[in-house]
């Protein structure tokens, strides 16, 4: 959580998101029909780092468990507005962009996302992104439909603030 005096500073737009704001680590796993299970570990960051914006800051990298060997990264900003709808724009490691529109709840500290565009994919049609606040920890979903596949569950995980 926010101190009193950090969510002073935080922009009025960004508030209902603020208990996002930190840094996030913990561990995921993933799957999907067209590779092997794997699971990793992940670390997030949510910034309103020009508080006169209605902006969030997001970054994410993960690494194998194992070895500690990177394997994926995403950057990007999400413009969460005062009707309780959020805009993201993302940009990943592997060229891959989304678009994304969705929801924010504050009460129950739910976001839903929902792809709008997947650009520079080839297989890649379709992103959605679910993430919760339960009992202090960070959980999200990510469903993802291609070409071959319909949408279905490709990563999830579980997070707690640093």
């Amino acid at each position: 959580m926010l101190s009193s005096t950090a969510a002073l500073h935080v922009h009025p737009a960004v508030k209902p998101l603020s208990y996002l704001l930190g840094t996030w680590r913990g561990q995921g796993e993933g799957c999907f029909p067209t590779i092997a299970s794997f699971k990793y570990g992940e670390e997030i960051q949510f910034s309103n780092l020009d508080n006169k914006k209605p902006v969030i800051a997001y970054s994410s990298k993960t690494w194998k468990l194992s070895s500690g060997e990177p394997m994926h990264a995403e950057s990007g900003y999400w413009r969460p507005k005062p009707d309780g709808t959020v805009e993201v724009v993302l940009a990943q490691s592997t060229g891959l962009v989304e678009v994304q529109k969705g929801t924010h709840n504050a009460e129950e500290k739910v976001v839903k996302l929902q792809s709008e565009l997947v650009g520079n994919a080839s297989k890649v049609r379709e992103i959605t992104r679910v993430f919760n606040l339960v009992n202090g920890e960070l959980a999200y979903v990510v469903e993802m439909a291609t070409n071959q596949t319909s949408l279905q569950k490709h990563l999830k995980a579980s997070l707690k603030k640093l």
